[in-house]
């Protein structure tokens, strides 16, 4: 089946919101020609809509559902996007046109997509409907994306006595306990059912930018709550790529990277909305300096869940099974840069076994130290502190069989880890005051 072929053009139709019962309700009309339709929907609960700014609720609403088509338009991947309901300049379509192509470079790997051809993807505006960016004036709140993951416990903890607006998607137990008693902003997003129906038949199916839609959404909640800060916690091992494709990079973690965050942060200034500042706070550590201070918080220790396999449903063909799978590459990744800061009793009764005496997983150790064609699709560090991670392991004095096997075969040599453990990269936006907690942090034994 010839997708692009069949299905030529995608259009961005319209979006509506309406304020009820202290909700935003927000939805988005997109069109798959000929016949398919979806009508996706966001509910942010609980705001307070006095003082509130049409033109920029136009805006940042408009802008959300370039990000939002995203999951719709990979269904097909037509050659042309036709967007109906706003006009963009070629810097704006420039934008979103790199924004498709690098967040979708997974999809179009795991595929066999060539995306590389010049007429692939074609953005045109029949629209006439200009936004105009505005400037505002902000609160010193901080609004903090909660995943249910270590860096965003980390970050809420590090940011404790920061006045603090936790941010959770579609709330489920990790979230909702990480947040506590935490102030917060809850969102619910619906995915149009119609997509997961074609996803069964055979239609496109894969990874998308889900930090760039976070990017959007969190950057009109901010404007909802009036936040100055968008603090998200990426970190910098983000910008290593996974594999490459048709001679291009191709990074799971492209919209967690600072060449992303970059790209949003001018087009949030030039296009959207002056006021608001956002960045990821972690941006200056590697993933095992990240694990390091978490282990420094005992009582997440069992709340915490990283692993993609818990929450996959196979466009609802399954049930999540919302616990740590243990056979995965980010279960391996996870448990072994914690093992070298955490007690043995402590990590096993996370994952409920010990991971490096699975001989099933030594594929995944090789390909977490770089020595397979790719590394895992997965949100993980780079191989270079995959390599201080194991080493720091086998340091620890257990000869379990993975530490074993990669000592034996020379991988462990010449590790140098206070290279990683000390290390703290200028490349990134975070403001002063945020910058001296996170390097007080790191100065700690």
């Amino acid at each position: 089946m010839d997708l692009r072929k069949k299905h030529p053009t995608f259009r961005y139709q319209n979006y509506e919101y309406e304020f009820k019962n202290g909700d935003l309700n927000i939805s988005f009309n997109f069109l798959i020609e000929p016949e398919i339709r979806f009508r996706p929907t966001i509910k942010i609960k609980n705001i307070p809509v006095e003082k509130l700014d049409s033109d920029i609720l136009d805006n940042l609403i408009f802008n959300l559902g370039m990000i939002e088509l995203v999951s719709y338009y990979k269904a097909t991947c037509s050659p042309k996007i036709i967007i109906e309901c706003g006009k963009l300049n070629i810097k704006q379509k420039n934008f979103w046109k790199k924004i498709y192509l690098k967040g979708l470079g997974e999809f179009f790997f795991q595929n066999k997509i060539d995306f590389t051809k010049k007429d692939f993807l074609k953005i045109e505006c029949t629209s006439n409907k200009e936004f105009k960016k505005k400037k505002i004036k902000t609160s010193d709140k901080i609004l903090l994306p909660i995943g249910g993951g270590k860096d965003s416990i980390v970050s809420l903890n590090l940011l404790q006595k920061e006045n603090i607006y936790c941010f959770g998607l579609n709330k489920n137990n990790e979230i909702e306990k990480t947040i506590g008693k935490n102030k917060h902003i809850y969102v619910e997003r619906k995915i149009d059912e119609k997509l997961l129906e074609l996803n069964r038949k055979g239609y496109y199916n894969g990874h998308t930018p889900f930090s760039a839609y976070l990017a959007f959404l969190t950057t009109l909640t901010a404007y909802l709550i009036n936040a100055k800060y968008i603090a998200l916690s990426n970190e910098r091992s983000a910008n290593e790529e996974t594999t490459i494709y048709l001679n291009k990079k191709i990074n799971h973690q492209y919209s967690k990277s600072f060449e992303f965050e970059n790209d949003f942060r001018n087009y949030s200034k030039e296009f959207l909305i002056e006021g608001i500042e956002y960045f990821s706070f972690l941006r200056p550590l590697y993933e095992i300096q990240i694990a390091k201070i978490f282990s420094r918080f005992k009582e997440y220790y069992n709340i915490f869940l990283s692993c993609n396999e818990a929450n996959k449903t196979c466009s609802e063909t399954k049930e999540k099974t919302l616990h740590w799978c243990g056979s995965c590459p980010k279960c391996l990744f996870v448990f072994m840069i914690l093992y070298p800061f955490l007690e043995e009793k402590d990590l096993f009764s996370i994952f409920n076994k010990n991971l490096f005496e699975d001989k099933n997983l030594r594929k995944e150790a090789l390909e977490l130290i770089g020595k397979k064609k790719t590394k895992p699709f997965e949100c993980i560090g780079t191989t270079e502190e995959s390599l201080v991670a194991f080493y720091l392991s086998y340091k620890k004095g257990k000869k379990y069989y993975l530490l074993d096997y990669l000592n034996k075969n020379g991988y462990l040599k010449n590790i140098n880890p206070k290279k990683i453990l000390n290390s703290f990269n200028k490349k990134n936006n975070l403001p002063l005051k945020f910058k001296k907690i996170l390097q007080n942090e790191i100065k700690r034994p």
